[in-house]
């Protein structure tokens, strides 16, 4: 049985990057991983790209044929592939059991309301893949309260429409820093609850919303998000390999590959070490890394790559060094072998 991920999520919001990091991350702890590129418009992909829509149909194509603009043909190349899925099948098929990561395009109305995207999921469920949905969100949008309650009403609404093993994920974490001081602890965000303190900054943040008409839609969207409660969100920084495992864990959990993995997954250690509960990152643990103590640990982190630098360099003049010593011994040996006189002569 496979695995894979659906990653969505609005554009910049980093999902290529995160494709590319995750594939590296997988590769290296001997998992085999493969990226399909759903988006028809990424013509520049930065990883390996094991099937391409784009090989189907193109972005340029459909809106010089059909005189469609940019989003238009996005959404016209997915009913394309929706009602060409053979093609799809047929590429998955030919990768095998790997686990795959599904890139997908950043228009937001293809997971929010708009039905090819989410049938193309159901195919590939039938066909015997365990999904999980990735919903990535720049982290900048902690930073202002309207943007925050704006990220909560796209995930909830992506996460009905969807209706598959779902996780949002706030991405590039390790900027949050630079956004300027937070109101609230990062597990306020994260776990996306007691929304009603947010709403006093909110009208901080515009003056506008002090008008009974948006004071009253304001608790009303509070109200709604809340009462699901269903949205919350794991954190990453796509660089910091720490973050990454903390973020698979959860990925694996929610898709059961944690509890079994695919016949020659190879990676058994890794599926032991999760279930044997393997410490990755709190939310608290984010907070102190990325914002209480950032430059702390940056510096630390610094320390401990110029130290391995060193190592490095030491390993490397050790080898170099006995390398020469070994050429010096040959050469005099060689020297001191005497002539025995025998001289061997071979005919012509």
């Amino acid at each position: 049985m496979p695995f894979a991920q659906l990653i969505i999520g609005p554009p910049g919001s980093g999902k290529s990057t995160y494709c590319d990091g995750m594939h590296q991350f997988l590769s290296t702890i001997g998992r085999k991983c493969s990226v399909v590129n759903l988006d028809p418009a990424n013509d520049h992909t930065t990883y390996p790209c094991a099937l391409d829509i784009r090989d189907l149909v193109t972005l340029e194509e459909i809106m010089q044929d059909e005189e469609l603009g940019p989003n238009g043909g996005v959404l016209y190349a997915l009913e394309e592939l929706e009602q060409n899925i053979e093609w799809l099948q047929q590429g998955l098929d030919k990768l095998g059991e790997d686990y795959i990561l599904f890139d997908c395009p950043g228009q937001v109305e293809l997971f929010t309301h708009h039905s090819s995207l989410r049938n193309i999921f159901f195919r590939i469920q039938k066909m015997g893949y365990r999904l999980v949905a990735l919903h990535l969100t720049d982290s900048y949008c902690l930073a202002l309260p309207s943007l925050y309650i704006s990220t909560l009403l796209l995930s909830l609404r992506s996460m009905l429409q969807l209706d598959l093993p779902h996780l949002n994920v706030l991405t590039k974490i390790d900027k949050i820093a630079s956004y300027g001081p937070l109101p609230f602890d990062l597990e306020f965000y994260t776990e996306a609850q007691d929304l009603s303190d947010l709403l006093p900054h909110l009208l901080e943040e515009n003056p506008m919303m002090r008008h009974p008409k948006f004071e009253g839609l304001n608790n009303a969207v509070v109200e709604l998000v809340e009462d699901f409660g269903l949205v919350g969100f794991e954190t990453l920084a796509v660089e910091d390999k720490k973050s990454m495992m903390t973020l698979l864990q959860a990925i694996d959990r929610a898709g059961g590959y944690a509890f079994g993995g695919a016949e020659g997954a190879n990676d058994t250690v890794w599926q032991v070490a999760i279930r044997e509960g393997l410490r990755g990152m709190s939310v608290r643990d984010v907070q102190e890394r990325w914002i209480d103590r950032k430059e702390e640990f940056d510096e630390i982190e610094r320390r401990e790559l110029e130290e391995e630098a060193a190592r490095a360099r030491e390993v490397s003049g050790l080898e170099d060094d006995g390398e020469k010593e070994g050429e010096e011994d040959l050469e005099a040996l060689q020297r001191d072998i005497s002539d025995s006189g025998v001289r061997v002569v071979r005919r012509p």
